[in-house]
């Protein structure tokens, strides 16, 4: 299809072996072209500044500016900027997150060829795509329950050690109010106690190393 323009592609990942197999592999696909690749956030938005390609293919977890960080400061500068997430987690918070901050789609690395190959397209068509693998952990999570912004806040109290009262305190919210932000994550997390749903949270995605 000469006469077809090729997807004009942006790699972001700070693992440079996996970087040159993506390259090599998305190189030799028909109608795609990577025309960079950067290994940070900072880098990736000056070369889209640069480049104004079609695709970012961005990586969650890197040193320093993280995806969701880098993909807010992307559509804060370029709205329309089209953005695939490629990344190991599947946990459904990332992805809810990554989804909130604009991207386009969001599949994970082992992904199939064809099927990562298709994403791109897609995304570039400006439809919105969930990997199979990440659809169903996604759809797992909902059947658990979404765990909202405040109760995120006192698992990472939780996971501190405070107690119902310094959470309260720390919040600015009653005691009872945050026993009912805490009972709320046992259920949610399936959690039989405060520990367990510190672990789930680590399992989920939902807290970071």
């Amino acid at each position: 299809m000469p006469n077809v323009p090729k997807i004009r592609l942006l790699l972001v990942d700070d693992h440079p072996v996996l970087r040159a197999g993506l390259a090599n592999v998305l190189n030799y696909e028909p109608g795609i072209t990577v025309v960079a690749e950067a290994d940070d956030g900072a880098s990736a938005i000056a070369l889209w500044r640069t480049l104004r390609p079609d695709v970012m293919l961005l990586d969650l977890s890197m040193a320093g500016m993280d995806g969701i960080e880098t993909l807010e400061r992307l559509r804060a500068e370029f709205p329309d900027a089209r953005v695939l997430m490629l990344t190991s987690s599947e946990a459904p918070e990332d992805v809810r997150h990554a989804l909130k901050a604009g991207a386009g789609g969001y599949v994970t690395k082992n992904v199939r060829r064809a099927e990562l190959v298709a994403a791109i397209r897609e995304v570039c068509a400006g439809a919105r795509v969930i990997g199979e693998s990440v659809a169903r952990q996604l759809a797992a999570g909902e059947e658990s329950g979404a765990v909202s912004r405040r109760e995120l806040e006192v698992l990472g109290l939780v996971r501190q050690g405070f107690t119902n009262a310094d959470i309260g305190r720390l919040l600015g919210i009653s005691e009872r109010t945050a026993k009912a932000h805490v009972g709320a994550l046992l259920c949610k997390l399936q959690a039989a106690d405060r520990a367990e749903a510190v672990a789930r949270g680590f399992e989920r995605g939902l807290l970071k190393v």
